[in-house]
C-alpha cells in the first residue's frame, strides 16, 4: 500500500467515524433560544472531544486495516483470478 492511498484511506475512514460520533453526546434542550436560529442545535458539540475520539478510532481500524493488506489477508486480487 502506497503513502498517498494509506492517506485516503485513513481520511476516508476518519470522515466516516466523525460522522458517525456527532450524534453522540449531544443535549438538544436549550435554555436560551435566540431567534433565527434551530431549535434543535446543541448548545456544547463537544466537537474537540469527537475529534480526538475520532482520530483514536479510525487510527486502530486504518491499523487492522493495513496489516490486513500487508499480510495478503485482505487482497482484491486473489478474488478476482
Amino acid at each position: 500500500m502506497s503513502i498517498t492511498g494509506s492517506i485516503v484511506i485513513f481520511v476516508i475512514i476518519w470522515w466516516i467515524v466523525f460522522f458517525s460520533l456527532l450524534p453522540i453526546d449531544v443535549n438538544r434542550n436549550k435554555k436560551t433560544q435566540i431567534e433565527g436560529e434551530d431549535p434543535g442545535s446543541p448548545e456544547n458539540p463537544k466537537i474537540l472531544k469527537k475529534f480526538i475520539y475520532t482520530t483514536i478510532i479510525s487510527t486502530m481500524v486504518f491499523l487492522i486495516i493495513y496489516y490486513l493488506v500487508q499480510y495478503n489477508y485482505l487482497n482484491l486480487r486473489n478474488f478476482l483470478m
